[in-house]
C-alpha cells in the first residue's frame, strides 16, 4: 500500500518514448533558442526583393535577391526561387556596426581614405575596376572591420525602401544590449566600460553597439588596428581602391575569427556565470539592508575626500556646457515623442472616423490593422526617427570636448524610445477599444467610446513620454560627462582608494567595490546638476517632466540607465 506503482510499460515502449523525448526537444530547442534571441528585439519587418551585388574576384555586379529576416539579418541568394525552395544563400550577415549610404561619390571618397597613402593610384587601375562604373541607385554598407557589402536597386523607390529597412536592421542589430532589462546585460556593459578606463580609455563611443561577442570584437579589433595595419597593409597587392577593397577583405577574415573565439570564450563563461550569480543570490539577499548601511558609510566618506577636487572640476570644466548639452538632449527626444504623438492621435482619429461609416467593413479592418501595425512601419515611424537625427551635429560638437563620441548610440536610443512608446500606447488602445466595443453599440455610440479611449492613450502617453524624457536626459548625460570627469579626477583622487579598501573587503561581498562606490559618489553628484538643469531647461519650455519614480507603467530603459548604485550614493 502507498507504494508507486510498476509501470504499465515495457522497456522497448520507455525506450520508443524516450527517443520521442529526445527527437521533440532536438527539434524544439533550436526554435526556442532563436524566440530567446528573437525576443530580445523588437519586430522588424521581412523585406525582400532584387538587387545587384558588387561581387566575386574580380568584383562585378551580378543579381541576386535579398532578404532582410526580421530578426535583423542580411541574406542574398542567387535568385528568387532558390529563396522560394529553401536553398542555400549565397552569403548573409548580422548588420550591427554597418553604416549605409546611398552616394557613389560619397563611398569612393570613404574607400579612398581607407588607403591614403596610395591615393591617386586609382587612376591606374582599369577603367571598369571596382566602382569606377557609375550605379544609379547604389545602397553601400560599410563596416570599420568588415567586408563592405555593395548592392544597387533598379528604381529611386526600391532604393527608398531598402534604404529604410537597412537602416531599421542596423539600429535592431545594435541595441540589442541596451534594449535589454537583463542585469546581466547591464553588468557586460558597465564591464566593458570599466575595462576600457583600465586600459586608458575614458570617452564613451559606439563599441558597445550589438551583442556581447559583437562587443568584445569590436573592442578588441579597436586595439589591434592601428599594429594589424602597420604589419598587413604595406603588403597588400593592388593600388588604389583595388587595394582599399583588399584590405577590407583581411579586416573580415581577421574580425571573423576574432567574434569565433569571443563567442566560445562567453559560451564557456557561461556555466561560470551562472554559478556566480546563484551563489550572489544565496549571499546577498539575506544581508542586503548591512551591504547597504555599509556602503552608505564608506560613500559618506568618499564623499568627503574628494569633495574639492569633484567640485572644482565640476565648475571648472561641466557647468558651463551642461545647460547648453541638457537642452539638446531635451528638444531631441521632445521632437521625436511629439511626433509619435501627433501620428497616434491621427491614427486613432482615422479608425474614429472609419469607424462612423462603416462598423462592420472590410475597410474598418484594414484600418485597424494598419493602426496595430504602426510601430513597425518604417516609412511611418521615419517622421519621429527623423527627429531624432536632427540634432546630431550640434549635440556632437557639443559632447566632443567631453571625449563623447557616441552619437550613433544616442540617435538609436532615441529612435528606440519612439517605437517603444508608440508600441506601447497602440498595444493600450487596442486593448481598451476591445474591451469596451460591443455588438450591441451603434455607430454614434461606439466612436463615442473610442473617444474617451483616445483621452485616455494619450493621457498616459504624455505620462509615460514625461519619464521616458527625463530618463533619456539622464542617461545621456551621465554617458557623455562621467567617463570625462572620472578621467579628470583620475590624478588626484584614485590614489586614496586604497585606504578605503580594507572597509570595503570586511563587508565580505563581491557586489561592492571602492571603485564601484567611488564611482557611485562621482554619478550622484553630476545627476543633481543634470536634474537642476533639466528642471530649469523644463520650466523655460513651460513644462516640468514629471519626477515620480513609479508613476505610469514601467518604461523599458531604451537610454542606458544608470546602474543599481546611482540612487545609493
Amino acid at each position: 500500500m502507498g507504494g508507486r506503482p510498476s509501470s504499465p510499460l515495457d522497456k522497448q515502449q520507455r525506450q520508443h518514448l524516450r527517443g520521442q523525448v529526445d527527437t521533440l526537444l532536438r527539434n524544439f530547442l533550436p526554435c526556442y533558442r532563436g524566440q530567446l534571441a528573437a525576443s530580445k528585439l523588437p519586430r522588424v519587418r521581412e523585406h525582400r526583393g532584387p538587387l545587384t551585388q558588387l561581387r566575386g574576384h574580380p568584383p562585378r555586379w551580378q543579381p541576386i535577391f535579398c532578404v532582410l529576416r526580421g530578426d535583423g539579418r542580411l541574406e542574398w541568394f542567387s535568385h528568387k526561387e532558390e529563396y522560394e525552395n529553401g536553398g542555400q544563400c549565397l552569403g548573409s550577415t548580422a548588420l550591427t556596426g554597418y553604416t549605409l549610404l546611398t552616394s557613389q561619390r560619397e563611398y569612393l571618397r570613404l574607400l579612398d581614405a581607407l588607403c591614403p597613402e596610395s591615393l591617386g593610384d586609382h587612376t591606374q587601375e582599369e577603367p571598369d575596376s571596382l566602382l569606377e562604373v557609375p550605379v544609379n541607385f547604389p545602397l553601400f554598407l560599410q563596416h570599420p572591420f568588415r567586408r563592405h557589402l555593395c548592392f544597387s536597386a533598379a528604381t529611386r523607390e526600391a532604393q527608398h525602401a531598402w534604404r529604410l529597412a537597412l537602416q531599421g536592421g542596423i539600429r535592431l542589430q545594435g541595441t540589442v544590449l541596451q534594449r535589454s532589462q537583463a542585469p546581466a546585460a547591464r553588468a557586460f556593459l558597465d564591464a566593458v566600460r570599466l575595462y576600457r578606463q583600465h586600459q586608458g580609455h575614458f570617452g564613451d563611443d559606439d563599441v558597445t553597439l550589438g551583442s556581447d561577442a559583437e562587443v568584445l570584437t569590436a573592442v578588441l579589433m579597436r586595439e589591434q588596428l592601428p599594429a594589424l595595419r602597420a604589419q598587413t597593409l604595406p603588403g597588400l597587392r593592388g593600388a588604389g581602391r583595388t587595394r582599399a577593397w583588399a584590405w577590407t577583405e583581411l579586416l573580415d577574415a581577421v574580425h571573423a575569427d576574432v567574434l569565433a573565439g569571443a563567442s566560445a570564450g562567453l559560451c564557456a563563461f557561461q556555466p561560470e556565470k551562472d554559478e556566480l550569480l546563484a551563489s550572489l543570490e544565496k549571499t546577498i539577499r539575506p544581508d542586503v539592508d548591512q551591504l547597504l548601511r555599509q556602503q552608505a558609510r564608506v560613500a559618506g566618506r568618499l564623499r568627503t575626500d574628494i569633495r574639492g577636487p569633484l567640485e572644482s572640476c565640476l565648475r571648472r570644466e561641466v557647468d558651463p556646457q551642461l545647460p547648453r548639452v541638457v537642452q539638446t538632449l531635451l528638444r531631441t527626444v521632445e521632437a521625436s515623442l511629439e511626433a509619435v504623438r501627433t501620428l497616434l492621435a491621427q491614427g486613432m482619429d482615422r479608425l474614429s472616423h472609419r469607424l462612423r461609416q462603416s462598423p462592420s467593413g472590410t475597410r474598418l479592418r484594414r484600418e485597424v490593422y494598419s493602426f496595430g501595425e504602426m510601430p513597425w512601419d518604417l516609412a511611418l515611424m521615419q517622421t519621429c526617427y527623423r527627429e531624432a537625427e536632427r540634432s546630431r551635429g550640434r549635440l556632437g560638437q557639443l559632447a566632443a570636448p567631453f571625449g563623447f563620441l557616441g552619437m550613433q548610440s544616442l540617435v538609436f536610443g532615441a529612435q528606440d524610445l519612439a517605437q517603444q512608446l508608440m508600441a506601447d500606447a497602440v498595444a493600450t488602445f487596442l486593448q481598451l477599444a476591445d474591451q469596451c466595443l460591443t455588438t450591441a453599440l451603434n455607430c454614434d455610440q461606439a466612436a463615442q467610446r473610442l473617444e474617451r479611449v483616445r483621452g485616455r492613450v494619450l493621457k498616459k502617453f504624455e505620462s509615460d513620454s514625461g519619464l521616458a524624457q527625463r530618463r533619456f536626459i539622464r542617461g545621456w548625460g551621465l554617458c557623455i560627462f562621467l567617463p570625462f570627469v572620472l578621467s579628470q579626477l583620475e590624478p588626484s583622487c584614485k590614489k586614496e582608494l586604497p585606504e578605503f579598501e580594507g572597509d570595503v573587503l570586511a563587508m565580505g561581498s563581491q557586489a561592492l567595490t571602492t571603485e564601484g562606490i567611488y564611482e557611485d559618489v562621482i554619478r550622484g553628484c553630476l545627476l543633481q546638476r543634470i536634474d537642476q538643469d533639466e528642471e530649469t531647461e523644463a520650466e523655460r519650455e513651460g513644462g516640468a517632466c514629471p519626477r515620480q519614480p513609479d508613476s505610469g507603467t514601467q518604461i523599458q530603459p531604451l537610454c542606458p540607465p544608470p546602474s543599481r548604485g546611482t540612487f545609493r550614493s
